[in-house]
């Protein structure tokens, strides 16, 4: 007898399954746009020259040793994640009640606030966007969470927010019902609510007592403006929410493999503090016990030395500057070689991940016959266009929209 001769083959995940097929396509022009990772204008991985910078001092440091991290990981690195969030003006901060816990990256970030709220705040019912990261789902529902909910935001047809339904599905949800909110750069769509839109998000999330659980996997690598991306969240604390948001350093630090990652935490009340801190070490000593340090080392490292610090926010900005670039170079080769529709909506969306407003079966031609691997919901990733590919992928669109036009 075996106990596991009648378990079911799981599901494959998209964006993995489709580098594979990548991976194993011998074609000459083929181009990567599934793979959520920032990529040079070469089409390769990118290690910041700020992170190699502190790599280097940091192995070179005999002080340093393998011991365990706290269970809720490295304070020095947390303080400073935590602030470069809020901001040093921010409210919060000033008045102690707000703190930050090492995590695994954003997703680990974001499961351990969801257990917690899960299992010590009894919440049952989270809301995501639909459409929105397609892990929020499975992380929430995996922490203790029992009843997933969509609430409205992309409108296919104006290729743009739909703030009326979004707000209507806050007004409709339940009390305590908790919100994931992405602070900037919404995935997959690239398309944020403007400042005003916020804040009639934010009174809305105030009247039905709903909980702000905010997900910002991009401070700095959206906009290139450290302050400008952390905008909302900031906004929501000076309006004097208790919130929680996952911050990752996979993108803006380019430390996808080290896992790094903080959860903010902001209060009503410094009293507070210690009991969330206790509950919390608890959640993270039966998951995973403790985290990594060397990301948060070289996080730790470049935030609190004043020239470190300038030069990642000038490689941040590299990043950032050559996404923009990538947009509004698509957008031109369309528009120059009269692909069918608008394509305005390529350059007002922000971020690494653009809408493009091609579906599933248009999307799955793309890869079949152009080669050009994107998801089906026609979610694409801005890094993986280059000046030398750009034309043959706006091209590739044309072919397809002309191809399935009753589609579009």
């Amino acid at each position: 007898m075996s106990w596991f001769a009648d378990l079911e083959q799981g599901p494959p995940i998209e964006v993995f399954a489709l580098m594979k097929q990548f991976a194993d396509d011998d074609f000459p022009q083929k181009v990567n746009l599934g793979a959520g990772a920032y990529r040079t204008d070469e089409g390769k991985p990118w290690v910041l020259p700020v992170v190699r910078t502190a790599e280097k001092a940091l192995a070179n440091d005999e002080t340093l040793n393998k011991e365990y991290l706290p269970i809720l990981g490295f304070e020095a690195f947390s303080t400073l994640s935590t602030r470069m969030l809020l901001g040093d003006d921010s409210p919060a901060l000033k008045e102690n009640r707000a703190f930050g816990v090492q995590c695994l990256s954003g997703t680990g970030s974001l499961r351990v606030g969801a257990e917690f709220l899960a299992t010590k705040l009894g919440k049952t019912v989270f809301y995501y966007s639909k459409p929105t990261w397609e892990n929020h789902r499975l992380v929430f529902l995996s922490a203790g969470f029992k009843e997933a909910r969509e609430y409205r935001y992309w409108d296919a047809q104006k290729r743009g927010l739909d703030i009326a339904g979004f707000l209507q599905d806050l007004k409709d949800a339940p009390e305590g019902a908790v919100i994931i909110l992405h602070a900037c750069a919404h995935n997959p769509t690239g398309c944020d609510p403007t400042r005003e839109q916020w804040a009639q998000i934010a009174s809305v999330i105030k009247e039905k007592k709903l909980f702000a659980f905010f997900d910002s996997a991009y401070q700095g690598f959206a906009s290139g403006d450290l302050d400008r991306d952390a905008w909302t969240v900031r906004y929501f604390v000076q309006e004097g929410f208790e919130l929680f948001c996952a911050q990752s350093y996979a993108k803006n630090f380019g430390l996808y493999n080290e896992r790094t990652g903080n959860l903010s935490v902001v209060l009503k009340s410094p009293k507070e503090i210690p009991a969330v801190k206790s509950q919390i070490t608890l959640i993270v000593r039966g998951m995973y016990s403790n985290p990594p340090s060397h990301g948060a080392r070289i996080v730790n490292h470049v935030l609190s030395n004043n020239e470190l610090f300038d030069q990642w926010r000038s490689n941040i900005k590299t990043m950032s500057s050559r996404i923009i670039d990538m947009r509004k170079r698509l957008r031109e080769e369309l528009e120059r070689l009269g692909a069918p529709g608008t394509w305005n909506h390529i350059t007002e969306q922000i971020g690494m991940f653009s809408y493009t407003g091609l579906n599933a079966e248009q999307s799955q031609h793309m890869v079949k016959m152009h080669h050009v691997y994107m998801l089906s919901s026609g979610r694409i990733s801005m890094c993986g266009l280059t000046h030398s590919n750009v034309e043959y992928v706006a091209k590739s669109i044309k072919e397809t929209l002309t191809d399935l036009p009753s589609k579009y």
